[in-house]
């Protein structure tokens, strides 16, 4: 008799068809972990390129666009060069990695690894073993490139409309570097808060809470926009402002999804109570400016959005779906109230510039997101993906209560670090060229500064202002070497 045939799927997953698919490559982590990768940097680019390039003034929407497409291709080069190394190497520091390259084919084609990762019980016996997921370094190096991408240009929401570019040039690689590297090692790669049991699933702490802290401190730094405005800023394309952030919520199922480091089951939960929770926000956000300000607002819902996906991130995929919908009520509350009302009340809102409300977004829902994950981390789920095992949210009681106070501390660590550095960055900046704009770009806007504008809506190539108040009224012909068309 002779045997059966091999299925053609069986061979498909099999080791060693090529030499390109080793014994530890599993095709399917591997497929996620490019996808999700691939979803996270269209939430930057085209995701918050269009976002920032349609919600601010209709002068600056060229500047903004350019800001978030400048800092992603940034990132990426700074990163493979010495910054992956800084947050995912070596140990140099318990709050920092080892600088070095990651380019070479011999250090990207082997198995990931994060060498910081093993974690120990007190007694020194193996608790946690190293992170090594089923694909290759270059996967993982890519993947968390768009996440430090994507914290520069939250940040850049905050200084839209008045930071020299030129400055923001400089500023993209020394935040990236003395900031950013610092959270991420320390909560993700093995550095002194991972190894305490700090839960950040995503990066509410990382990238959310550090990016709304550096971008108000930044905007502080660089001062405020034009007075005029500062009373009069109307987005010049709400649809594409919604397509923008369409991307973003949609994106996110890679930005939460991709953290466990495979196609797994608690990577399914991730994405679940990520939509979950934004939808909540959302809803919540429209509710309370229909009950306030009796209109809803398609901003504000957006805004509610951001903070819901925000706010989950940090638990995302370490909390139950109940859980998820309070922290969805949650974020779209506290952050609406920081920001529409003591946001106009505060002294220090009024003072600081922060143009795209970045730090009520992001630093106030990340802050909660941090300590309500604290609260509900459901026991078992912490324990697929949290290096100490015994972990629990203060809801499950025991341990759970300390909990807490550790999401506490590590925010501010977090905070901290970002206040220092980003304000020593900006007074070292400022003493090479100037943080912002001159008053004659300032009031003329991207043709003052690209040479470009987003719209020609005269003749051909002519620029006509739709605003009364706009200072670029005047018909003008983009000077830009690109012509606007």
């Amino acid at each position: 008799m002779s045997s059966p045939p091999v299925s053609s799927s069986a061979v498909a997953y099999e080791a060693w068809t090529s030499l390109a698919v080793p014994d530890w490559l599993n095709k399917g982590d591997n497929a996620w972990q490019m996808v999700s990768a691939t979803l996270v940097g269209i939430q930057s680019m085209p995701g918050l390129v269009i976002l920032y390039g349609s919600i601010v003034k209709k002068k600056w929407a060229v500047n903004s666009a350019f800001m978030a497409l400048y800092a992603f291709a940034a990132v990426v080069i700074c990163w493979v060069t010495w910054a992956y190394k800084m947050s995912f190497g070596e140990k140099l520091l318990p709050f920092w990695g080892k600088a070095g390259p990651a380019l070479g084919q011999r250090f990207l084609i082997k198995q990931a690894a994060l060498p910081a990762t093993p974690h120990h019980f007190s007694n020194g016996a193996l608790e946690t073993a190293e992170i090594e997921p089923f694909y290759p370094m270059a996967t993982m190096v890519w993947f968390q490139c768009v996440f430090a991408a994507i914290a520069l240009v939250i940040l850049a929401g905050s200084v839209l409309a008045r930071m020299n570019f030129k400055a923001w040039m400089m500023f993209v690689p020394l935040w990236l570097t003395f900031s950013y590297t610092i959270g991420a090692f320390s909560l993700w790669g093995g550095g002194f808060l991972f190894h305490w049991g700090v839960m950040d699933y995503s990066g509410g702490y990382v990238i959310h809470l550090s990016s709304g802290i550096a971008g108000f401190t930044a905007a502080y730094w660089v001062g405020p926009r034009s007075k005029r405005d500062r009373e009069r800023f109307p987005p010049n394309n709400v649809l594409l402002m919604l397509a923008g952030a369409g991307l973003l919520w949609l994106g996110w199922a890679g930005f939460n999804g991709g953290d466990p480091y495979a196609a797994n089951t608690d990577s399914s939960m991730a994405v679940l109570n990520t939509n979950i929770c934004a939808a909540t926000s959302l809803l919540v956000w429209t509710w309370l400016d229909v009950i306030f300000f009796k209109k809803p607002s398609v901003i504000g819902a957006v805004q509610g959005m951001i903070t819901g996906l925000v706010c989950i991130t940090p638990g995302a995929g370490l909390v139950q779906g109940w859980a998820a919908i309070v922290m969805g009520v949650v974020s779209g509350s506290v952050p609406w109230y920081s920001m529409m009302v003591l946001g106009k009340k505060l002294k220090i809102f009024q003072m600081v510039d922060d143009t795209l409300a970045v730090f009520h977004t992001h630093a106030v829902a990340g802050l909660l997101g941090g300590i309500l994950t604290g609260l509900f981390a459901e026991p078992r789920l912490s324990t697929l993906f949290l290096p100490v095992t015994n972990s629990k949210g203060g809801v499950y009681g025991g341990p759970g209560g300390i909990q807490i106070l550790k999401q506490i501390v590590g925010a501010l660590f977090i905070i901290g670090w970002n206040l220092v550095a980003t304000s020593i960055i900006c007074v070292f900046i400022n003493f090479i060229v100037p943080l912002r704009m001159t008053e004659e770009e300032l009031l003329i806007g991207d043709d003052a500064v690209h040479g470009e504008e987003a719209y020609a809506l005269s003749g051909d190539g002519d620029n006509l202002s739709l605003y009364k108040d706009d200072t670029t009224h005047h018909v003008t012909v983009s000077s830009g070497a690109t012509q606007v068309v």
